[in-house]
């Protein structure tokens, strides 16, 4: 584990609840694709985020902090990075990392800003493994959860081993992606998972139901479902 001081680089605001915080660490750091850091508030307070940026990018960390009235947790942070255009973090954190010696298909599962978590597994494997195919599934209650769908689309078109599937509970417009839940999209398209290494971003709940369903439903192998689920705010 590695505690280091980090500058702010930069804060947009991607939504009204959503920040894309980008720190440049004081020194050089590693982690696994998939992997999280710690905000040291103090020596008893540490707060998880997941690392939104991949490996390869050495000159700064990127987050996606999603913050507001109705979560003070998060909320603080923000305030801190505002104020003091500085955090302490260490890292990295987590065993849901991505299992590069693996060449079985990925699904890549995600709810609100837990796509930072598979973003940067995301990005990895396509760097890496170029021929390896990928199914990414992003929920929101509604279309602005999906702050960076633009991003998964331009890749979807650039890589042909790709399928992005937006999904969001409470459509409006014209949206003409997918309706309901991530798991029940998911269950919507694999008959079985037992060939699928899985990689799952979400709140406990979720996650734990996925694991139940996806194992005793469809076969998926607990020893290649992984999740680090912890509240993705």
């Amino acid at each position: 584990m590695t505690t280091l001081s980090c500058t702010v680089i930069s804060v947009d605001a991607i939504t009204d609840t959503v920040y894309r915080v980008r720190l440049l660490p004081s020194a050089p750091f590693t982690f696994q694709a998939g992997q999280y850091l710690m905000v040291v508030m103090d020596e008893r307070d540490k707060r998880p985020f997941s690392i939104a940026s991949t490996p390869m990018e050495q000159n700064f960390i990127e987050l996606h902090i999603g913050a507001s009235e109705m979560n003070l947790y998060a909320m603080a942070v923000m305030d801190r990075i505002l104020k003091e255009q500085s955090l302490i973090v260490d890292l990295p954190h987590g065993e849901a990392w991505l299992r590069e010696d693996s060449d079985r298909p990925l699904i890549l599962i995600a709810g609100g800003t837990g796509f930072s978590y598979v973003r940067s597994i995301l990005l990895t494997a396509l760097a890496h493994q170029p021929n390896r195919q990928i199914s990414i599934y992003w929920g929101g209650r509604e279309t602005r959860h999906l702050y960076d769908l633009s991003e998964l689309e331009a890749l979807d078109e650039q890589f042909a081993n790709l399928k992005v599937i937006p999904v969001v509970e409470q459509p409006e417009g014209e949206w003409r992606g997918r309706t309901g839940t991530v798991l029940s999209a998911v269950l919507q398209d694999f008959g079985s998972l037992t060939e699928y290494d899985i990689y799952i971003a979400g709140r406990f709940e979720m996650a734990k139901i996925a694991r139940e369903r996806f194992c005793n439903e469809r076969g998926a192998q607990a020893a290649h479902l992984y999740s680090d689920a912890f509240s993705f705010i």
